[in-house]
């Protein structure tokens, strides 16, 4: 498949580069901070229902217009903007205010509930976010739900709890919900069924196997596959793809994580969508314009229409 240049707000300063494109970090080391070079446009637009615009390491300062156009130049016509604090779901929603081409989401992480909550500030928080999810183009809460690998046992309560708080708040305004599930399936299905879910439920990255995303179909719930999904050692993950029901599937980039291969360690963009796509179809056999059809179809019904779209 074709490479074409690192998009050029992508481009780091000459003066902040190493010999071998990357950046050098606080000890004079190389750090692997180069964007990819951009893919060849896919056939038909679809979206990215998971990114982060907002955050920044030490890489160039990107403009959401800026990465937008990036996106948009290959086939990625639009985005969702995920927060996941306070801060970030701030910044969503002044984002989807002054871009069209983006839609937003907004929750407390599971990893951040129990720090919120030991100092007292939950509720606050969670009232906030209720508030910021009443803007017209926020369409989900997310990214919520559960992580046993970061949060230690006694944060367990606490995540449990504001994780059936938001899924309270999706039902009640009718949006759609982001999971962030990890090492968590067994009771993040526990807490949907019991609680019951909204009618739109997205499995963020998706992290499962077969048996999770027979789950998913059987409930009628999505499964959004990041770069991971190309990792060498995801076999997982491309099992569930088969076996996921087409009409089920979305594609994120998670970014600034997950970077699809040949580029992981790199950091990730809306604009390298097209490299995840492309390896879905190269799994599921499947021409890759029915497939981008089939992912922007899907991804407007959970969200709803962008603007002009």
């Amino acid at each position: 498949m074709p490479h074409t240049a690192i998009p050029a707000a992508y481009q780091p300063a000459p003066s902040r580069t190493t010999p071998d494109g990357g950046a050098p970090d606080a000890g004079g080391r190389s750090q692997k901070q180069q964007y990819p070079p951009a893919p060849e446009p896919l056939p038909v637009p679809v979206m990215d229902n998971h990114t982060h615009l907002d955050f920044r390491s030490g890489l160039p300062l990107v403009s959401v217009a800026a990465a937008l156009d990036a996106a948009e130049a290959v086939g990625v016509c639009g985005a969702v903007q995920v927060g996941c604090d306070l801060e970030s779901s701030r910044f969503t929603v002044e984002a989807i205010t002054q871009e069209p081409r983006l839609l937003g989401a907004v929750a407390i992480h599971p990893n951040d509930a129990p720090l919120l909550a030991e100092q007292g500030g939950l509720e606050a928080a969670l009232a906030e976010i209720e508030q910021l999810a009443a803007h017209p183009r926020v369409r989900a809460i997310g990214e919520t739900g559960l992580d046993y690998y970061r949060t230690a046992a006694a944060g367990l309560d606490s995540q449990q709890y504001s994780f059936r708080r938001h899924l309270d708040i999706a039902k009640r305004l009718d949006l759609a919900l982001q999971i962030h599930d990890r090492d968590a399936h067994d009771d993040v299905v526990a807490t949907l069924r019991s609680e019951g879910p909204p009618d739109r439920v997205v499995f963020h990255c998706f992290s499962g196997g077969a048996e999770l995303a027979r789950i998913c179909n059987e409930h009628g719930w999505y499964m959004s596959f990041a770069g991971t999904v190309t990792f060498k050692n995801a076999d997982n993950l491309r099992d569930a793809l088969r076996i996921a029901d087409p009409s089920l599937v979305l594609t994120e980039t998670d970014a600034p994580f997950l970077t699809p291969h040949p580029f992981r360690g790199r950091p990730n963009a809306p604009y390298l969508v097209p490299y995840t796509v492309r390896s879905m179809a190269d799994v599921l056999d499947t021409d890759l314009a029915r497939l981008c059809q089939s992912i922007a179809d899907n991804t407007r019904r959970v969200y709803g229409q962008w603007a002009d779209q």
